[in-house]
């Protein structure tokens, strides 16, 4: 379709993208005051590890709002014929046209399928960083919402390391185990470590009841997963772990989205296996955990 063509009847690809970008300008949020940020991460203690994440995952999702704000309030100018319409905008036009994300947005966030996923995940990152900011630390953490989700578990390691007198953070390693309970049945957050939410399981299901994996179900492709607790351990002086032998867990890769990359790799997880089936069963069934499915 020719780049001036017309929409329908009357409505031009300008007309379209005018309408999107003002719409998108009304529901972005507000930018963060640089001074209430650093009053309540000092209230909350600015260096323990989780809140210097949280900073650093503010600052990042700060970026990209003034950015989209920018290049939109710009756009409907340009669209107007008030400013004179860049490169770089009328890129950005033809991505909002698609319905794909302009390249400027995408360096600074994330892969997604369409502009109106990316956008929706956009204010639901932003909710959990504005929640944790101005209502305290989550009981349960939305890991798919992280632009450095390693960095996440990093935290949780140090923050663990910390409250043992002895542990240094060269011998200690996460661990994990998997709950009976969804996110809306947590109340409270735990003694030790967090809680996580919103993985899927690809190649396999999850038994809640007996805590292990299973075969899936035909037609199936995706389970959600029940809330993980991320713990951490000093291999040097914890024997929790040897008292079950690791046979009897499928070391399962953890990936931001269903294309397994080196670059989309975040971590790997401990699941359950069944007694009749071994950890190599499900690596021939290719089982991982999806932060994301869209």
């Amino acid at each position: 379709q020719p780049k001036d063509a017309s929409t329908g009847a009357l409505e031009t690809r300008e007309d379209v993208v005018y309408r999107v970008a003002v719409d998108m300008l009304e529901k972005l949020p507000p930018n963060y005051i640089q001074f209430e940020v650093n009053e309540r991460l000092n209230q909350m203690g600015a260096l323990q590890p989780m809140n210097i994440f949280l900073r650093q995952e503010l600052n990042r999702i700060q970026k990209l709002i003034i950015i989209m704000r920018e290049n939109l309030t710009d756009l409907t100018l340009a669209i107007d014929g008030t400013i004179v319409m860049s490169e770089q905008l009328r890129q950005a036009l033809d991505c909002m046209y698609d319905a794909t994300i302009p390249n400027q947005w995408k360096k600074l966030s994330w892969e997604s399928s369409t502009l109106g996923f990316w956008f929706t995940e956009l204010i639901e990152r932003n909710h959990q960083f504005y929640e944790w900011l101005h209502n305290g630390r989550p009981v349960c953490f939305w890991m798919t919402g992280f632009f450095n989700p390693q960095g996440f578990l990093t935290a949780v390691r140090q923050e663990v390391t910390r409250n043992h007198k002895g542990w240094a953070l060269d011998t200690v390693v996460l661990w994990n185990e998997v709950t009976r309970s969804m996110k809306d049945d947590i109340q409270r957050p735990p003694v030790e470590g967090a809680y996580v939410y919103g993985l899927f399981l690809e190649g396999a299901e999850f038994d809640q009841k007996n805590l292990r994996l299973i075969e899936s179900k035909p037609k199936i492709l995706y389970q959600g997963m029940p809330v993980i607790h991320i713990q951490a351990m000093d291999i040097s002086k914890d024997k929790e772990i040897s008292k079950e032998p690791m046979k009897n867990f499928y070391v399962c890769p953890v990936y931001k989205k269903p294309c397994r990359t080196d670059l989309t790799y975040v971590t790997s997880l401990y699941l359950r296996c069944p007694p009749n089936k071994s950890a190599d069963h499900w690596v021939l069934r290719g089982v991982a955990l999806l932060c994301d499915i869209r």
